[in-house]
């Protein structure tokens, strides 16, 4: 995975003034856009497509600074349709319009090119079991809500605690396989995971696929397939969102399983009253690479 997506840098190097093919070269070795993507924007802390307007920028600022044509031809170079578009764009990434960088030779803000690498360190084991599950049904109150990677979100928060008490008690009477209790589901995630893009977030349970449930739930279907499935314990929610990204850090560049789209679970083992600290699992839907 690690040389896949140094091959997917250099693509992007060599494309700065085209579209990258994201697709057919995660194709061509032999594994998946969806699982290119997730992996590219965990490792390098932004989507890839951030990272590509990040790139032509840069290099678009050395032709603007060094007066190569006019903005108008720069802007075609690197697909832009107008001065306008390339414009913004431009402040964007350097704060300071082409105009006003060409006149005074700055501010720029360059990125520079990435290059991954995995260190290996051993010193954590993750705790990890590989499922096989048949198609189930996830069941429950569904919310849209921007994605936050650190720390409480807090619109999930807010939805969770619309619920009445009875709710939980409903919803816990009806779930009947694995993941077993009250889950916590996103789906619908883009592959960039960028904060703040929106997601379905699901507060429910898991049911078999033949199970009846009530028309007023939301419902997500979930496909058979293979699940990891990570425990972790201590603060909350650090500990899980810690546990989360070393998947893509850690454990997914080390064993040969890639990530496959559908949803990603967490089930709560055990918490504090408080809910300061817990034990949970985290299901992330995965095939082999």
């Amino acid at each position: 995975m690690i040389s896949a997506l140094n091959r997917l840098v250099d693509l992007v190097e060599e494309r700065l003034d085209q579209e990258v093919d994201v697709g057919g070269l995660a194709g061509r070795l032999g594994t998946t856009e969806y699982h290119l993507r997730r992996m590219f924007s965990s490792l390098a802390g932004m989507p890839l497509s951030e990272y590509v307007r990040r790139r032509r920028m840069t290099v678009a600022a050395a032709e603007v600074v060094r007066g190569d044509g006019d903005l108008l031809g720069i802007a075609v170079r690197y697909g832009y349709g107008s001065t306008e578009a390339f414009g913004r764009a431009f402040r964007a990434v350097h704060g300071a319009g082409p105009r006003d960088v060409r006149r005074d030779g700055g501010p720029l803000r360059a990125q520079p090119r990435l290059r991954i690498r995995l260190t290996v360190e051993g010193s954590t084991p993750m705790d990890t079991r590989l499922v096989d599950r048949p198609a189930f049904r996830l069941v429950g109150h569904a919310a849209r809500v921007p994605l936050v990677h650190q720390g409480v979100n807090p619109d999930i928060q807010r939805h969770v605690l619309s619920l009445p008490p009875e709710a939980h008690q409903r919803l816990k009477a009806l779930g009947d396989t694995e993941p077993g209790g009250l889950l916590q589901v996103t789906d619908d995630l883009d592959p960039d995971a960028a904060e703040g893009t929106e997601l379905t977030y699901l507060h429910g349970v898991a049911v078999g696929a033949a199970t009846a449930t009530p028309d007023d739930l939301d419902a997500i279907e979930v496909p058979a397939g293979q699940w990891a499935v990570f425990r972790t314990a201590g603060p909350h929610p650090q500990a899980l969102q810690t546990a989360w990204a070393a998947t893509a850090t850690d454990w997914f560049p080390s064993n040969p399983w890639r990530l496959r789209p559908g949803p990603s679970i967490v089930a709560v083992l055990d918490r504090a009253a408080d809910f300061s600290t817990a034990t949970c699992e985290l299901w992330l839907p995965v095939e082999p690479e």
